[in-house]
């Protein structure tokens, strides 16, 4: 299949790609950085009780508290800048916005060392990704021609996928070899990794200001009629678009109940940190294979076989992972020595790796064909803002849910996974008119 790459798409996947990858460094410092350098308030190892339920505060709460503050005011910040940027058109401003308020963010954790200047940051953060992400997907969106958009798609989400998946590793290295002596000044593994981050944000500022300009019909065709619309305007039932982003959030809710379980994993499969951090990244290395080659092919075949083949997928490949290393899997594996619980959990995330690809770049793209002009950034900023509430609240309630049985947190996905699978087989019709596809209920 002819794929004609536009320099603009991949500008901004680039510096998509560096300032994930700054991103993501904090998610393994900051929690290393509040527990040993941080001074926390004075209430820390206190009991409080909110409506009768008595709970310490911990040094964990407080890290998770500034960890999730991220996820909620970039997801639920993502529809009101997403719509202010169609009524402005300014697509290019609002992202350089954005990358500045993660600089600051990231450059104030180097000067300020006590907890709730770290929370304010980390809550600029949470504004300047609010700014960035509907930018940069609305001005995809906008460049893409509509037999090009999944493929541009996938090939954006590859290069987040990628910072993502690197940024962590490098982080990680970066805080064990400090301190560092630079210009005659020493500085600490913890400074490193903050300046790391503001250089990300600073050359992706730099890639944008140099490399991106406003679609010239954009800001002369915004309209003024940018609510969330719930309910379909063209027939009955739900809004395509908004049937997606409730669709997102089970997915990247299936994806992120993994990584808080790391001990309970690790414990329960008799394996260390580097098994684990194989696992974990499998799913990313899926995502990075696969995102770009199945974005072209929903451009050829249709948005529908690839949504509806991704949540078939990502049923069995959740669902699994709750049981591997039971009593009864381990019992038939003794018979396949090759193939132990450990591997096999590699091979289920890599599965369910593929599963998101599947979903996840396609479902952008049909959004993208459904958005009015003008009206990118509001219209996609639903499916962004569903993938960032997934993973904040599969990363709450994965702790939860593990405290009544190791497999409740898979099964209760795999129940909210057929009920996502059924809400787009009968609500989101196809938007490729030549595919060879799946008609919707009712088509």
């Amino acid at each position: 299949m002819d794929f004609d790459l536009d320099s603009r798409i991949l500008t901004l996947a680039l510096a998509r790609m560096v300032d994930a990858l700054a991103n993501s460094f904090l998610v393994v410092v900051l929690p290393l950085y509040i527990g040993n350098v941080v001074a926390l308030p004075a209430f820390v190892g206190t009991t409080l009780t909110v409506a009768t339920v008595e709970f310490t505060v911990t040094p964990e709460l407080l890290i998770g508290v500034v960890l999730s503050l991220f996820g909620f005011l970039n997801s639920f910040g993502q529809p009101f800048t997403g719509s202010l940027s169609d009524r402005t058109g300014r697509r290019k401003a609002f992202l350089l916005l954005g990358l500045a308020l993660v600089a600051v963010g990231s450059a104030g954790y180097i000067l300020l060392r006590d907890y709730v200047s770290i929370l304010l940051m980390r809550a600029l953060q949470g504004v300047g990704a609010a700014f960035t992400i509907p930018a940069t997907v609305a001005l995809v969106n906008e460049y893409s021609a509509s037999d090009e958009r999944g493929g541009n798609f996938g090939l954006y989400n590859t290069f987040r996928l990628l910072g993502f998946g690197t940024g962590p590793l490098v982080a990680g290295i970066v805080v064990s070899q400090g301190p560092y002596r630079v210009a005659g000044f020493d500085v600490s593994g913890f400074d490193a990794a903050f300046l790391v981050a503001v250089v990300g944000a600073v050359l992706s500022f730099a890639l944008v200001t140099a490399l991106i300009r406003d679609p010239d019909q954009t800001e002369a065709e915004a309209g003024d009629d940018i609510s969330i619309q719930m309910r379909n305007p063209d027939g009955p039932g739900l809004d395509p678009v908004f049937a997606l982003g409730l669709a997102t959030i089970v997915m990247a809710f299936s994806l992120a109940l993994f990584a808080p379980l790391a001990n309970v994993i690790n414990e329960r499969l008799n394996q260390g940190e580097f098994l684990f951090s194989v696992q974990f990244g499998a799913a990313v290395l899926a995502n990075v294979m696969f995102q770009f080659p199945l974005g072209q092919w929903s451009d050829r075949y249709g948005r529908r076989p690839f949504l509806l083949g991704g949540f078939v997928l990502l049923l069995p490949t959740t669902f699994a992972q709750g049981f591997v290393g039971s009593t009864p899997v381990v019992t038939l594996l003794q018979s396949v020595p090759v193939l132990d619980p450990s591997l096999l959990m590699v091979l289920v995330r890599f599965l369910q790796g593929v599963a998101i690809a599947a979903v996840f770049a396609p479902s952008l793209a049909l959004a993208g064909d459904l958005a009015k002009e003008g009206q990118s950034g509001s219209t996609l900023s639903l499916l962004t803002m569903g993938f960032g509430l997934g993973i904040a609240f599969g990363t709450l309630f994965s702790g939860i849910l593990v405290g009544f049985a190791f497999y409740v947190p898979f099964v209760v996905a795999t129940a909210a996974g057929v009920g996502a699978l059924a809400l787009v087989y009968t609500q989101v019709g196809e938007t490729v008119d030549d595919a060879v596809g799946i008609p919707a209920v009712g088509d």
